[in-house]
C-alpha cells in the first residue's frame, strides 16, 4: 500500500502514515526498511499489520521526500530543516544580546 506521513517525530521514533485507503496507519521505527528516515509529506510505501491499539504500518519504505514533490502548497514541504533553522536563529539573537 501507499500513502503519506503525515507526522514523524523522529526523537521518539514513531508517527502516523494517512494510506491510500483513508485510513490512518501508526508507524515505529522499528517498521522502517534499514537506512530510512521519514518526514512529514513523504510519499511511502508499506505493508499493514495489526497492532495492539489498530492498524500499523510496516516495511516502511520511502517513495518520494516531501522535499523532492511538486504537488504540495509552498511551506509544506517538511520542517526538519525548519527546526535547524529555528535553532540557528536562536543562536544569532542570543549572540546579538551581548
Amino acid at each position: 500500500m501507499e500513502g503519506t506521513v503525515k507526522f514523524f517525530n523522529r526523537k521518539k521514533g514513531f508517527g502516523f502514515i494517512a494510506g491510500e485507503d483513508g485510513k490512518d496507519y501508526f508507524v515505529h521505527f522499528t517498521g522502517l526498511a534499514k537506512g530510512t528516515f521519514l518526514r512529514d509529506n513523504d510519499k511511502v510505501s508499506f505493508d499493514t499489520d495489526e497492532g495492539e491499539r489498530g492498524p500499523k504500518a510496516v516495511n516502511v519504505t520511502l517513495l518520494e521526500k516531501a522535499s523532492d514533490r511538486g504537488d504540495l502548497p509552498e511551506g509544506e514541504e517538511s520542517d526538519a530543516e525548519d527546526e535547524s533553522e529555528d535553532s540557528e536563529e536562536s543562536d544569532a539573537e542570543d549572540e546579538g544580546e551581548y
